[in-house]
């Protein structure tokens, strides 16, 4: 997840079996049109490692092999180097981006080698936020301003003598440690090292009603689980956020993007114009999320389970024939 997402936000495993959406990893297509390998049409996409852009693979793979015949690989890796690989042609296709200006910048506008893919009907946020039962025992907690006198109460044994700021992934690209040193914060970032273990740290906290403060976005299965109330760090305008070493406020609210190769775009035939139909709403990104992570189903299960109970949904994402 990008600065906008700083998630480059999407960690590596989401919740037990999740990790790698169970779908086969791959290896490079060499034009990045959707090539014939063994006779089939076949379709390579980028799967992040947040449970909501799992999902997003998860569908659209059922789909394009269920209805149009292709067969779809994966890999997983980071945002920038998916960036770089779509460029290549080594994947067709990222479904879900949270706002790259420097690659978009190089590959998009100058280079002509990736195009926007239209929007996933999602929109992102990141922030940090707290427990909502610390919330109300403090109410002024929510303002930046008062953070560090709250610094004590989110001390960890990694933090030392400043308060936690919990983060997930090291793969998720922040301004955190920006802002905090900006506004003269008491904070530490600490890394959990993978979404997955981000939310069990969060579960655990959250179990025992310890205080936290964490980095955080949404759409995001778990806040259905955990009531969580954001910081309300000096407002986002825009080029805030421009020079990385000075940034000081908050993150923006970013419609979440697909972005395809150029030449796949151009000569993928039905699956770049299903990928270029693809378009959900949170709620139902967040209905296949929660089947993966907390229901413990298979990526493919969960998507089976979606597809056919959403048929009107998906039919209109389809090829026109």
């Amino acid at each position: 997840m990008s600065a906008h997402r700083s998630l480059l936000r999407t960690a590596t495993a989401v919740v037990g079996a999740v990790g790698v959406l169970g779908l086969t990893a791959c290896g490079a297509a060499d034009t990045g049109k959707s090539s014939d390998v063994g006779g089939k049409k076949t379709v390579t996409m980028t799967v992040p490692s947040w449970v909501g852009a799992q999902a997003n693979v998860a569908v659209a793979k059922q789909i394009l092999e269920k209805e149009l015949g292709y067969t779809v690989k994966t890999q997983q890796m980071g945002e920038v180097l998916a960036w770089d690989a779509l460029s290549k042609g080594d994947v067709d296709a990222v479904l879900e981006d949270w706002g790259h200006p420097k690659e978009e910048k190089q590959y998009v506008e100058t280079k002509k080698t990736v195009v926007d893919g239209g929007d996933l009907g999602v929109t992102g946020h990141i922030g940090w936020f707290v427990p909502k039962y610390f919330a109300d025992a403090h109410p002024d907690v929510t303002d930046w301003k008062n953070l560090n006198k709250y610094a004590k109460d989110f001390r960890t044994a990694e933090s030392g003598d400043k308060g936690e700021l919990l983060e997930g992934s090291p793969d998720y690209v922040t301004n955190d440690d920006a802002i905090i040193d900006n506004l003269k914060l008491d904070l530490k970032t600490n890394y959990a090292g993978s979404e997955a273990a981000q939310i069990t740290a969060i579960k655990k906290y959250a179990k025992e009603k310890k205080p936290f403060l964490t980095y955080w976005w949404t759409p995001q299965w778990l806040n259905a689980q955990i009531d969580m109330v954001e910081i309300k760090l000096p407002e986002y305008k825009e080029g805030c956020d421009a020079d990385p070493k000075k940034v000081t406020c908050a993150y923006p609210q970013t419609p979440l993007k697909k972005f395809l190769n150029a030449d796949f775009a151009k000569d993928g035939g039905e699956a770049a114009e299903f990928l270029k139909n693809f378009k959900w709403t949170t709620d139902q990104q967040n209905e296949v999320a929660l089947m993966i992570a907390d229901q413990k189903l298979s990526p493919e299960a969960a998507a089976d389970k979606w597809v056919k109970a959403n048929e009107s949904t998906w039919k209109a994402w389809l090829p026109k024939k």
